[in-house]
Order: C-alpha cells, then structure tokens, then sequence
C-alpha cells in the first residue's frame, strides 16, 4: 500500500511540474524515480487520481490533475468493499505462475485494481478484462499464498 501511495504522489508531482502527453512518457519519468509498473496499473492510477487530457496551446494534449484546472471533485473517489468485490468473484485457475480469476461481468477491474491498491508482493502485476482477471505470480509462490494473499479482498476464495 506504501508504494502506491508513494507512487500516486510521485505521479502528482510529476504531471504538475512537466508536460505530460502520454502513458508512455509518464511511465518513462516514473521508471527514472525507480518505480517499475505496467501501463495498465498507470492507467487506473490516473483514473483514481482522476487525470484529464486536454489540449495544449501549443498543439498536442497533456496530462492534468483536477485541481489544476479548477474542477473540483464532484464526489469522492470510488471505493470498493470487500463484500462488494467478493460478491462478484467466481474461480480461481492456475497454470504455471499465472492465475486466472473469473467473475461477474463488470467486476474484473475492481478486483484487479484492489489487487494493486494492496500492492501485493505475491505478483508481478495484474490484467483486467470485463469478467477476468490475470495474475502473474512471483517465482515460487505457492497456490495457497495467492489464496491467503487474496482472502483480504476476496474473503470467500478457495481452491
């Protein structure tokens, strides 16, 4: 949880001190400050930081935070539960180090993006369709670490 918070932060200070136009440049500048993460946890990380793209007067769009343009957040950011997320979970698969979670339609990225917000040291990173998710497990974690890793947001995983 430190290193999102931390990265979020970074990511703050990053877009309202630079010209950002692009995930691929941002990741570029967060990889300089040592965090190394895929394109899709940068992308809900901009949507929970609720980063807008807008045009730039000097042609092309850049990255900016709410606050740098006046607009206020409307409502606080979104917060899944536990019981909300749990609701939504259907199987867990395994092959290899990869782990593959079905769910309801819809549920997929929330699962994936509490997975993230946990900053669980049991994967490498996370992919999220509509009603699946993948994992990439470390080397040598063990199918019933991801399981008790999981039971913090998915209370009634099992094999």
């Amino acid at each position: 949880m430190k290193d999102k918070i931390n990265r979020l932060e970074i990511i703050k200070s990053i877009i309202g001190s630079n010209r950002i136009g692009g995930q691929e440049e941002l990741l570029t500048h967060l990889r300089r400050q040592g965090f190394d993460l895929t394109q899709a946890t940068l992308s809900r990380d901009l949507k929970q930081l609720q980063v807008v793209k807008v045009a730039h007067q000097g042609g092309g769009y850049q990255y900016v935070l709410p606050e740098m343009i006046g607009l206020a957040r409307t409502q606080p950011p979104r917060v899944e539960y536990p019981s909300a997320v749990a609701n939504g979970f259907l199987s867990i698969a395994f092959s290899g180090n990869l782990t593959v979670i079905k769910t309801r339609p819809g549920y997929a990225g929330s699962i994936a993006s509490d997975i993230d917000v946990h900053a669980m040291s049991e994967f490498l990173g996370s992919v999220a369709g509509d009603d699946t998710v993948l994992l990439v497990m470390r080397e040598g974690v063990s199918r019933e670490e991801v399981i008790a890793a999981l039971r913090i947001i998915i209370p009634n995983i099992s094999l």
